[in-house]
């Protein structure tokens, strides 16, 4: 079991175990594919494939399919790879309906992206930009709004990097946390209980990684007296000067706080957001309304949210002693001159108007600007399927439009009959007492099957498939790239493309297997250690037994 060929083997037969049970499960269904492209230990190229289809229960699977290198990501040779990765797993091209991607040229150009280039071979694989990344984007717009907001998240980078730079302030840091949390568990300030006052520590906000900009804002919230107190001693100990002191000036201004406090009721709601949109359960429909539903909340939170924002910010001012301007007082607009009082705003005009006002708007802004498929034609056609309110949505006209859309899969006679065959569905499905629990159309299709209703409306139940196979994010692939960044490491970057093709199914697989039937141990100790637990049982019990 030491032998490198057999161990090759044993990955190379469960891999195509794996594979197999996938294209079992799959059936020659209808599926849609999801795709990225990460670099390795070994600065190689590699793309991962996953597909999205529903089972014949009704429910949406994700399944990882492989990874494949690239010698480079233009659209061509990133098509080439696909198609090579289909041919080899058996499926077709002409069975695919949708394509996730994020959002670089290359993979969703309107002219030679690899979305297009797909599309030019099946024009019935639609492209959804992943909503996940639309959403980051949006986050990193808004970090840098206005002037205030981008200096503020500049000075947030800067407490991170001196803060925990070392191993000893890191250290010093978590050492004066743990001080702060056993006072306060003591006078009874915070909650106790299983998973509650875990260790933390800062992190710095990236473009690249989902929900970091709010994971940095809480934690800076959440450590305050620590990380105060930290900047000070490294103030008096460096020899050379720094900017410790002046950080802990400005994160003792009313203007820090209240910028604090604002982007984190907004990161709050994108980030609530994002955590939904990464499940693998989730559909378009779903969440185009999660989206419309978010944007609703900013727009309401603008109208009737400044005052509960202003008494917060001044609660926590008040409480670690910050000094609280008078909001009728004259305040110099941001990067201006205090010089003949023609840039003075009263201090509620710039808090409200210049940052409250301004950081919403550009949210909203963005909502608009980069979920542009929300308002799409086939996605506003796929929304009249949602079955809350007694399928209140329903549209008998614009559900028939799908199957012009979709043509290649309905004949002639059922695009012929669609209206009929619907107006005898909304009116069984608002009779029967069973489908009145179903909160969206994935539920929706499993209430179907389970009722075998899917026998008696086969023409819908295809359009409600087609709903549900359109992607919303691409976060089983980054999961893929976590496991594959677990497996060629360092120690293994000479891996090949085989090797570690066989080794990812083994490793990141979600298929259905009974968790007690293979057990992985850390190392040989471990594995003596529960051996000898066995023998010792064995033992006990062999002495229990009557003479």
């Amino acid at each position: 079991m030491t032998s490198g060929i057999i161990q090759k083997a044993l990955a190379k037969h469960c891999a195509m175990a794996i594979t197999k049970a996938i294209k079992e499960e799959m059936d020659g269904c209808l599926f849609s594919v999801l795709i990225d492209e990460c670099r390795d230990i070994s600065v190689k190229e590699q793309m991962a494939v996953v597909v999205r289809f529903l089972s014949k229960k009704g429910e949406t699977m994700e399944r990882f399919l492989g990874i494949k290198h690239v010698p480079d990501t233009t659209s061509a040779s990133l098509k080439k790879a696909l198609l090579e990765v289909f041919a080899k797993h058996g499926l077709l091209v002409a069975r695919l309906r949708g394509q996730g991607y994020d959002g670089a040229s290359n993979m969703r150009g309107e002219f030679n992206g690899l979305q297009k280039l797909i599309r030019d071979e099946n024009p019935h694989a639609f492209y959804i930009h992943c909503f996940a990344h639309q959403l980051q984007l949006i986050v990193v717009a808004v970090s840098r709004c206005c002037k205030g907001v981008e200096d503020f998240f500049d000075y947030v980078t800067m407490i991170v990097n001196l803060s925990s730079s070392s191993c000893r302030r890191k250290d010093m840091l978590l050492d004066k946390q743990k001080e702060v949390l056993l006072a306060k568990i003591e006078g009874g300030e915070v909650p106790t209980g299983r998973g509650k006052n875990q260790e933390t520590s800062l992190v710095r906000p990236g473009d690249t990684r989902w929900g970091s900009h709010y994971r940095t804002l809480s934690r800076i919230e959440s450590m305050w007296d620590a990380v105060i107190e930290v900047l000070g001693i490294v103030e008096d100990d460096v020899r050379v000067p720094c900017r410790a002191g002046g950080l802990v000036h400005q994160m003792e201004t009313f203007s820090f706080v209240f910028i604090l406090k604002m982007m984190l009721k907004l990161l709050r709601m994108t980030n609530d957001l994002s955590l939904l949109l990464q499940k693998k359960d989730q559909n378009v429909v779903q969440a185009m309304s999660l989206v419309m539903d978010v944007r609703t909340r900013l727009i309401n939170w603008r109208n009737d949210g400044w005052e509960p924002l202003l008494e917060d910010v001044k609660a926590f001012c008040i409480k670690n002693d910050i000094p609280i301007p008078n909001m009728d007082d004259m305040f110099t607009k941001w990067g201006k001159s205090r010089k003949g009082g023609r840039n003075n705003v009263t201090a509620d005009h710039f808090f409200r108007v210049d940052t409250f006002y301004v950081a919403i708007d550009s949210i909203t802004t963005e909502f608009d600007h980069r979920f542009n498929e929300v308002s799409s034609e086939l996605l506003q056609n796929f929304s009249c399927l949602d079955p809350r309110n007694s399928f209140s949505r329903f549209n008998v006209v614009k559900l028939a439009q799908l199957t012009e859309i979709y043509h290649a899969d309905f004949s002639n006679y059922e695009r012929e009959h669609i209206e009929d065959n619907l107006e005898l569905f909304i009116i069984h499905m608002r009779r029967v007492e069973d489908f009145r629990a179903c909160h969206d159309i994935a539920s929706l299709a499993k209430k179907m099957v389970e009722l075998e209703r899917h026998i008696m409306f086969p023409t819908v139940y295809r359009l409600i498939e087609l709903a549900l196979l359109l992607p919303v994010a691409t976060a089983t692939v980054e999961r893929a790239f976590s496991a594959m960044k677990i497996i060629k490491t360092e120690l293994r970057n000479k891996m090949s493309g085989c090797w570690l093709n066989d080794l990812m199914p083994s490793t990141f697989t979600n298929a259905t297997l009974s968790h007690s039937s293979v057990v992985i141990y850390r190392d040989e100790t471990e594995l003596k250690t529960s051996l000898d637990k066995r023998q010792d049982s064995a033992g006990k019990a062999q002495e229990d037994q009557p003479k």
